[in-house]
């Protein structure tokens, strides 16, 4: 088995959880949840919760050394049942469908929006509106070269492909960042998005703005979809798993802050609405940088290139842990792995397509939900949680504490140990289960 080399695997795990969910996802969520007391929430918890879950995670993978469902087996022989950890797969290729047509319109707004940018926000609504609900050619093209390129890049494997990708990726993604945050210091309004951010409101404070931020770190982290488990196999056995699971953590948080600055800094600046829910990057960010002039369309296509480096390193980490799994319980070439994968993700994606389609939406609508909502339910509000909770319960009851210090006590001290072993034994599983319960109740 070729394994990743220390920074390969530091590099290739950021690039899991770094994707959509820190430069997308966040924002919005920071927007729609009072802001500071949101990100404040959000950092504690993963500095808590996210790290320990994410140790969690590599420990099952760097001592099964297999595909997910094989690492369970070899840490714990005695129970059949196990075998169904494989159902937590299904959350990967799932999350792959609908992300890589959201990449579809980050390529759409790249190499047409960028170019003949908003100038009202009627006329941004519509941009956007027209591109989900009419025009399936686009949303196709941009959805097939995304899965295409991801297919090729996992066909390599995991030293020639998915460690090149991220060392390559990953670099100038926090180089164009940094740059954009720059110049976003420069702009007047940067106080008022600092302040937005970080002037922290108790008051501010709800059930759901909690909910909301336990939820953004399983996102952000990619946990519960078997990606850490899968990378994790393929590291040394010496490996520090706590240093590494800092390396992934603390970059992705940077990047977090970074892109909520820089947007809030652009949409607070020009008049924007910070609460635009998921059409932040695609109404009010379009129509900040139309009011740019011709500075917005450089910094328009910077960060949708910056967005797309992100999306394809996530993509590829949902493409690998059910390609790892057919490659080693069925004995097949990678390339055949990786096809019948895709094919699947390739399916699911058009009905996603078709189902935001104003013409298809009502044929491809159940409970009120339609194609693109199940597939971002089931992953976010279901799979995601319950496949945390699976890793998590394993290792606090079914490996044990004896077994687990064994695993850790090279970059664990006892103390620190008993520490994070509490959490993962008793706090962890409540939050999950809390976590799971109120998204579920909330989603109907």
């Amino acid at each position: 088995m070729a394994n990743f080399s220390k920074f390969g695997f530091i590099l290739a795990t950021l690039g899991s959880s770094i994707g959509l969910g820190h430069i997308w996802r966040f924002p919005y969520m920071t927007g729609s949840n009072g802001g500071s007391a949101f990100v404040v929430l959000y950092l504690f918890l993963t500095l808590t919760i996210g790290i320990s879950m994410l140790l969690s995670d590599m420990i099952i993978g760097n001592r099964g050394r297999k595909n997910m469902v094989s690492c369970f087996e070899g840490l714990y022989k005695k129970n059949l049942f196990i075998k169904f950890s494989g159902v937590f797969l299904l959350g990967g290729p799932i999350i792959m469908s609908f992300y890589s047509v959201v990449l579809g319109w980050v390529l759409y707004y790249l190499f047409v929006v960028s170019f003949d940018l908003p100038k009202t926000l009627l006329q941004s609504q519509q941009m956007f509106l027209e591109l989900k609900e009419s025009s399936i050619y686009w949303q196709f093209l941009g959805f097939s070269f995304c899965l295409i390129l991801t297919s090729w890049i996992v066909c390599f494997g995991i030293k020639k492909g998915i460690e090149k990708l991220n060392f390559v990726l990953m670099p100038l993604l926090f180089i164009i960042f940094i740059g954009l945050l720059i110049y976003a210091m420069s702009m007047p309004s940067f106080d008022q998005a600092f302040r937005f951010m970080f002037d922290f409101a108790p008051q501010k404070i709800t059930l759901k703005v909690v909910i909301e931020s336990l939820g953004q770190v399983f996102f952000s982290l990619s946990l519960g979809v078997g990606t850490i488990i899968t990378y994790a196999a393929f590291t040394h056995k010496s490996e520090n798993l706590l240093k590494s699971s800092l390396w992934v953590v603390i970059p992705g948080i940077l990047i977090s802050l970074i892109a909520g600055l820089m947007i809030f800094t652009f949409i607070f600046e020009y008049g924007g609405s910070a609460q635009q829910g998921d059409g932040l990057v695609f109404i009010s960010l379009p129509l900040v940088f139309g009011q740019m002039g011709l500075s917005g369309e450089v910094i328009s296509i910077l960060f949708l290139i910056a967005l797309m480096f992100a999306g394809i390193t996530s993509t590829v980490s949902l493409l690998e842990p059910s390609v790892v799994y057919l490659i080693e319980r069925f004995q097949i070439r990678r390339f055949f792995a990786t096809f019948i994968v895709s094919v699947c993700v390739f399916i699911l994606g058009v009905l996603i397509i078709f189902s935001l389609n104003v013409d298809y939406a009502q044929t491809l609508t159940f409970l009120n939900k339609n194609i693109f909502m199940w597939a971002d339910f089931l992953t976010s509000s279901v799979l995601m949680p319950l496949g945390g909770l699976f890793s998590i319960v394993f290792v606090g009851y079914v490996v044990g504490r004896k077994k687990a210090y064994e695993y850790t006590k090279h970059f664990l001290p006892r103390k620190m140990f008993g520490v994070w072993f509490f959490l993962v034994r008793y706090v962890i599983p409540l939050v999950i289960v809390i976590i799971l319960v109120s998204q579920i109740l909330h989603s109907f």
